[in-house]
């Protein structure tokens, strides 16, 4: 266990400056307000802006961008070629460190890891980050903006199986942990070897039978890989210009357990409309509207047409 905290404690990385705002200024406490409907159209099934107040918003131009509450998830609307930035915000009195996944890709390595595994943002005790980008080294990132599957940097790197989805998961800092004495319970007899391993279970023959897990691993990995290829009408995020953004790595003991998780998806208008979350747009003036106003009976003749 002591391994696994160690190595979960090198691959922790913390914004210094540029990943808050560009002028440097002071991080600052942002609170989403979860009790406010997200928006006046349509009137759909709420859900929270944020788990347990850990809250990720999507900001384009500074601006949050506008976001739906359906099927309970939260949807945002991107804005094709509009950059944007993520404003990641800590409500607790400790650290914590979080993982930021950009359509299933790491934003600090662009792997696609575990929660756990993945390398993290540090946050402070009610702290707040702006993650603007793709982190291409210890000084530099590329920013986030959206464009189509084609054009995401998702599939200019092969690995566009996951576009159109953000996700952060918070993992709280370790404090000292008091070690309390524990009486071991008493042993029950071990039964023989042979009697541990039931004789189903046991291969007859061990080459063959390795060999037929490699088959199958083999065939689930490439079940795994058959995926649409990308389109250029679904939203997805591409890789954009170089800006300067300097972190650095520290250590950190972490909780092995997420203390919180926020996962929202994105897409364009009309998608949003084809899946129902937003209304169709109508021509005005509304036809409909016309039509409910018409009446029976006028006391006239019938004109010449």
């Amino acid at each position: 266990m002591r391994n696994r905290q160690w190595l979960t404690s090198v691959s922790i990385l913390v914004v210094t400056f540029a990943a808050t705002l560009a002028a440097r200024q002071t991080v600052r406490k942002a609170y989403a307000d979860i009790g406010q409907p997200l928006t006046s159209e349509p009137e759909v099934e709420a859900v929270p802006a944020s788990d347990n107040g850990f809250s990720v918003e999507v900001l384009v131009d500074g601006q949050t961008a506008r976001e739906y509450a359906a099927r309970s998830r939260r949807y945002v609307e991107a804005l094709e070629n509009a950059e944007y930035s993520l404003r990641i915000h800590n409500p607790s009195n400790s650290r914590v460190a979080v993982a930021v996944a950009v359509d299933g890709l790491n934003t600090i390595d662009a792997r696609h890891t575990s929660a756990w595994d993945a390398h993290k943002w540090v946050i402070a005790p009610y702290g707040t980050i702006e993650v603007r980008g793709w982190q291409m080294s210890s000084e530099n990132a590329r920013r986030f903006y959206f464009t189509t599957e084609r054009e995401s940097y998702a599939a200019k790197i092969g690995q566009p199986a996951n576009v159109g989805v953000i996700s952060a998961v918070f993992f709280r800092e370790r404090g000292p942990v008091e070690i309390v004495p524990i009486t071991p319970a008493p042993r029950t007899t071990d039964k023989p070897q042979s009697q541990r391993r039931s004789p189903s279970n046991a291969p007859s023959n061990p080459g063959e039978s390795a060999g037929s897990l490699r088959a199958e691993r083999d065939v689930s990995k490439a079940n795994s890989n058959v995926y649409p290829p990308p389109d250029d009408e679904s939203a997805a995020t591409g890789i954009g210009r170089s800006v300067r953004n300097d972190v650095r790595w520290i250590k950190m003991d972490l909780d092995p357990k997420p203390v919180a998780e926020v996962t929202m998806r994105y897409e364009y208008r009309p998608a949003l409309v084809r899946l129902g979350i937003i209304p169709r747009d109508y021509p005005r003036p509304d036809v409909l509207d016309r039509r409910e106003r018409a009446q029976g009976f006028e006391p006239r003749y019938c004109p010449v047409p």
